[in-house]
C-alpha cells in the first residue's frame, strides 16, 4: 500500500474538519489556503479536547465542538477567527478560561473553542507585567486574559502592590471575569472589577487585533467590559493597581430579622469614602442571616483597626453576643474560597452539577423580594443546597457605558443561589430558579440576571433595555458574523 504524504493527510484532516464545522450548512467549498500551517497542529479534535470543551462548572449543559484550538500566541486566534470570518460559512468561536460559566456559556456546539490557558505559559503570551513607574502616578499590571486571579495577586505582591477589585474565587481567568463584570463583597466600595480597567488588547470577530481604552477605540473598550465575549477575545488588560494591605480583620455577625440586616447593610456601604479610616473593605451577607465585613489594615493602621470596628458597628441590629472574628492576613481573606474548594473535591463534591441563579435586586424590592422568594419559595420547599448570597451595592462605582446592566437604583442587592446538586436531581433545583424568576415577574420586583441566561431575543432585549440597540450596533461593528461567544445564546439561538 503506498504511504499517504504528510501534506495531503493534513489536507484530508483539514477537510473533515471544516465539513464538520458547516455540517448543518451543506456542502460549501472551504479556500482551505487561507488557513495558515502553523494551526495544523494546534487544532485537535480527539476525545480528551472535545471532552473538556463540551462541559463546565455547571455540569448540566454539553455541546459538542468540531475542534479545539490550542494557541501558541495570540496570532493564532487572530488567524482562526480571520479564516472563519472570511469562510463562506463562517463557522462559531468561543474563548475558554476556566470553564467556570454554569449553562454552556463557554461552549460553542460544531464551532471551535478556544483553550485560552494555553497561552499561560508561552513566550508569545503577555503573562504578567508590574509597572511602578511612579512618574505616571499610578500602579497598573499588564495581565493576559488567560492569567488566573490568584497568579496575579501572588505577581502583584512582590512589588508590595495588589489589584483594587477581587472576585469572591480567584482560580478563574481575567478576560473570563472581565466579560462579566467581576463582583464580590468589595464591590460596593471599589467597584466591579470592569471598573478597574485602563486598557485592553481584544481580538475582534473580525480578527483584528485592536488596543482600546477610555481614549483610544472606546467604543470597543466599553462594548467589551461586560459584554459577555461578544465583540471580541480579551488577551491583554491594564488593571489598575495600589498598595496592598498586610492583613484582615474579618467579623461575622448574625440577625434574626431580615428589615434590619438588610438596613444595616445599606448603612455600612453608605460609608464608603476612600479616605474615611472607619470605612469597610468588604461586607457580604448570607440568607442564614449573617453578615461578613472586614476592613483591610498594615503596620500604619495596626493599632486603630478595632476601635474603627467598634464605631462601625455602634448602633447596628445584630444579635448581641454573637460576633465571631478572624486575623488572618490578606491573601489568606482573598482566597478564602479555596480549601472549601480543595476539600469538596477530595470528597467527589466539586464537580457535580451547578444550577446556579445570579440575580441583581433594586433596593426598594429587596423586601418584596423576601416576601415573595425567600419566605414563599426557598423556606416553604427547602430544596435549596448551598450558599444563599444577599449583600448590597453602589450604582455610583459602575460605569454605564460598559455592557454590563445593573438595575437603575442608586442601591441594589446581589442575590446569588449557589446551589449544589446530584447529577439526578439539579432539576429540582431548577425549576425553583424558573418559579423565583417568574414569581419575580408577577411581582413586579425588577431584577436583573448577572451571568444571564435567556432563550428567547425577546428575553434579551428586556434584559438589556435601553442598552441593547447600543449592543446590537456594537455587534454589528465588531462581529458582524456572529462568530463570538455562541454559547451565550444572544444572537446565535441554537
Amino acid at each position: 500500500m503506498a504511504e499517504t504524504s504528510p501534506i495531503a493527510t493534513y489536507f484530508m484532516l483539514l477537510l473533515v474538519f471544516l465539513s464538520r464545522l458547516v455540517s448543518t450548512l451543506g456542502k460549501p467549498k472551504p479556500r482551505t489556503q487561507l488557513l495558515p500551517p502553523k494551526l495544523q497542529n494546534r487544532l485537535l479534535a480527539d476525545p480528551d479536547s472535545i471532552e473538556l470543551a463540551s462541559s463546565d462548572y455547571g455540569n448540566m449543559f454539553r455541546e459538542i465542538p468540531a475542534s479545539v484550538l490550542y494557541p501558541s500566541s495570540i496570532n493564532d486566534i487572530e488567524s482562526l477567527i480571520k479564516f472563519s470570518h472570511n469562510n463562506s460559512a463562517p463557522f462559531t468561536i468561543a474563548a475558554r478560561g476556566q470553564g467556570h460559566s454554569v449553562r454552556g456559556q463557554a461552549m460553542a456546539r460544531n464551532g471551535v473553542v478556544v483553550n485560552m490557558p494555553s497561552l499561560k505559559n508561552q513566550r508569545n503570551g503577555f503573562g504578567i507585567t508590574v509597572s511602578t513607574n511612579l512618574s505616571m502616578g499610578f500602579f497598573y499590571a499588564d495581565v493576559g486574559g488567560e492569567q488566573l486571579w490568584i497568579d496575579v495577586l501572588h505577581a502583584t505582591l512582590e512589588h508590595g502592590l495588589a489589584p483594587v477589585s477581587w472576585t469572591d474565587y480567584l482560580y478563574l481567568t481575567v478576560g473570563g471575569t472581565l466579560s462579566n463584570a467581576g463582583i464580590s463583597g468589595q464591590t460596593f466600595r471599589y467597584g466591579p472589577q470592569i471598573s478597574k480597567v485602563y486598557e485592553m488588547d481584544v481580538i475582534t470577530g473580525i480578527g483584528d487585533f485592536v488596543t482600546c481604552s477610555p481614549e483610544k477605540n472606546k467604543k470597543l473598550f466599553y462594548a467589551v467590559l461586560g459584554g459577555l465575549g461578544q465583540f471580541g477575545i480579551i488577551v491583554r488588560a491594564r488593571i489598575a493597581l495600589e498598595p496592598a494591605p498586610k492583613r484582615v480583620k474579618w467579623v461575622r455577625m448574625l440577625y434574626n430579622d431580615f428589615d434590619a440586616f438588610t438596613r444595616d447593610q445599606e448603612r455600612l456601604i453608605s460609608i464608603n469614602g476612600r479616605k474615611q479610616k472607619n470605612s469597610l473593605d468588604y461586607l457580604e451577607g448570607l440568607l442564614l442571616m449573617n453578615q461578613e465585613v472586614a476592613k483591610f489594615y498594615d503596620d500604619q493602621t495596626l493599632n486603630s483597626v478595632d476601635k474603627d470596628l467598634q464605631d462601625l458597628f455602634e448602633g447596628l441590629s445584630f444579635i448581641p453576643g454573637f460576633t465571631f472574628d478572624k486575623d488572618v492576613s490578606y491573601v489568606d481573606f482573598l482566597n478564602r474560597v479555596r480549601s472549601g474548594e480543595l476539600k469538596l473535591q477530595s470528597q467527589g463534591l466539586w464537580d457535580v452539577p451547578h444550577p446556579w441563579l445570579n440575580l441583581f435586586v433594586p433596593k426598594s424590592q429587596i423586601s418584596d423580594f423576601n416576601s415573595v422568594v425567600f419566605k414563599e419559595i426557598v423556606l416553604k420547599r427547602n430544596i435549596t443546597s448551598g450558599l444563599v448570597l444577599v449583600y448590597p451595592m453602589n450604582r455610583n462605582k459602575w460605569d454605564d457605558r460598559m455592557s454590563a446592566v445593573i438595575p437603575d437604583e442608586d442601591v441594589f442587592y446581589t442575590v446569588g443561589f449557589l446551589h449544589s446538586s446530584g447529577f439526578n436531581d439539579w432539576q429540582a433545583l431548577d425549576v425553583q430558579n424558573k418559579d423565583i424568576l417568574q414569581l419575580c415577574y408577577n411581582a413586579g420586583i425588577e431584577v436583573k440576571q448577572y451571568l444571564p441566561n435567556y432563550k428567547t431575543m425577546e428575553e434579551w432585549k428586556n434584559h438589556f433595555g435601553m442598552k441593547w440597540r447600543t449592543f446590537q450596533e456594537r455587534k454589528a461593528q465588531f462581529d458582524p458574523k456572529m462568530i463570538l461567544s455562541p454559547g451565550q445564546r444572544i444572537f446565535n439561538n441554537n
